[in-house]
């Protein structure tokens, strides 16, 4: 399968060197091919690491770690519901999640760019590998540089809510891949960040993963009509179409290519939520995917709070992340460049050869 490869003990060594000398002095026979390297160098316990935005922190999956919850103004929201706490690969110990919410590239790279308080995320990698052997790092980020995705999902609430406005494609789409472009290097940049911190540490290329995921789309046109409004999700019929159809897709795109330019490989996530998306089980919530419109009552009466207060809204939530969390278990236990998580027979998302999205 893959790529998980062990140190091997000392008892295990001298047996390879012993076999080694056999085939080499001890007459004919067809000599051994080169070994390998035995995994991630250093010491500590084997580790995938998370990081990016709210896609991999845990936004919308509850139960924020109380450091990042608002205190001393961090509201990274990193749950224990998170994605990478789902992930399931034999012989990974530790799960650390440095995402955050909000993150843009230049905040996950090296540099001096913050998020809500918080340093880079890739200089927190350098101090963790000291520690840590990571076997892997999957990433999520992009969407917060300037395809402004949440803003994008705000832009289409007030187009419902604003009575006469026009549909928040109308103004968006028309830039839409120009933004996409725009994206691309800084995201190439932030995983290059990433492969020269495990570089300076000792890491080649064969001994870890770096995997790029994209986003899944939150909202989708099977939204039935009694909850497009603030009930649960308020949207005009005709933007959700354009979210599911031409802004998600046109995102993921823009992302394989940032994958294929930093040498990382690629998770397609764009179809992944098709029919969990929020307010598509209407009565029953318990089927969806992602938060419908989520208000938080009691912050409303904290003025350091009351900002955050829809923050959740159209994330992932428990259940997604326990979805994604599934299909990159899988990914990691297989070869191939890239894939894109997609339902099965079973109802579970698990990755399947790359589709075109569009």
């Amino acid at each position: 399968m893959r790529r998980f490869r062990w140190w091997i003990g000392g008892g295990v060594s001298l047996l390879v060197l012993v076999l080694v000398a056999i085939f080499v002095f001890a007459g004919p026979g067809t000599p051994p091919g080169p070994l390998h390297r035995p995994g991630p160098p250093g010491i500590g316990p084997l580790t995938i690491v998370s990081m990016g935005d709210s896609t991999l922190s845990g936004e919308g999956a509850g139960d924020y770690t109380a450091d990042t919850n608002g205190t001393g103004g961090d509201w990274c929201h990193r749950s224990p519901h998170a994605t990478v706490a789902e992930v399931d690969v034999p012989g990974i110990v530790e799960k650390v999640n440095l995402a955050c919410s909000g993150a843009p590239s230049a905040q996950v790279g090296l540099g001096e760019v913050r998020q809500w308080t918080e340093p880079s995320q890739a200089a927190r990698l350098a101090e963790l590998v000291k520690t840590h052997r990571v076997a892997a790092v999957v990433v999520a980020v992009g969407a917060n540089d300037d395809p402004h995705f949440s803003q994008l999902i705000s832009q289409c609430f007030q187009a419902w809510f604003v009575a006469g406005s026009p549909p928040c494609r109308t103004a968006i789409g028309p830039g839409w891949q120009q933004r996409i472009d725009a994206m691309v290097p800084k995201v190439v940049s932030a995983l290059g960040d990433i492969k020269a911190v495990l570089a300076r540490a000792g890491y080649q290329p064969e001994d870890y993963q770096l995997v790029l995921q994209s986003y899944a789309a939150p909202i989708g046109p099977g939204i039935p009509a009694n909850l497009q409004n603030l009930n649960g999700c308020p949207f005009r019929t005709e933007d959700l179409h354009w979210v599911v159809e031409e802004g998600v897709p046109v995102l993921s795109r823009g992302l394989a290519a940032a994958a294929a330019q930093a040498g990382a490989r690629f998770l397609d996530l764009a179809r992944a939520g098709l029919g969990h998306e929020a307010c598509s089980g209407g009565p029953d919530a318990s089927k969806e995917w992602f938060s419908r419109l989520t208000l938080q009552l009691n912050d409303l009466a904290d003025a350091d709070r009351a900002s955050h207060a829809i923050q959740e809204s159209f994330h992932p939530n428990a259940n997604g992340h326990g979805e994604f969390g599934r299909c990159l278990s899988e990914f990691l236990v297989t070869d191939g460049p890239r894939a894109a998580c997609l339902a099965g027979q079973d109802g579970h998302l698990h990755p399947a050869a790359p589709v075109t999205a569009g």
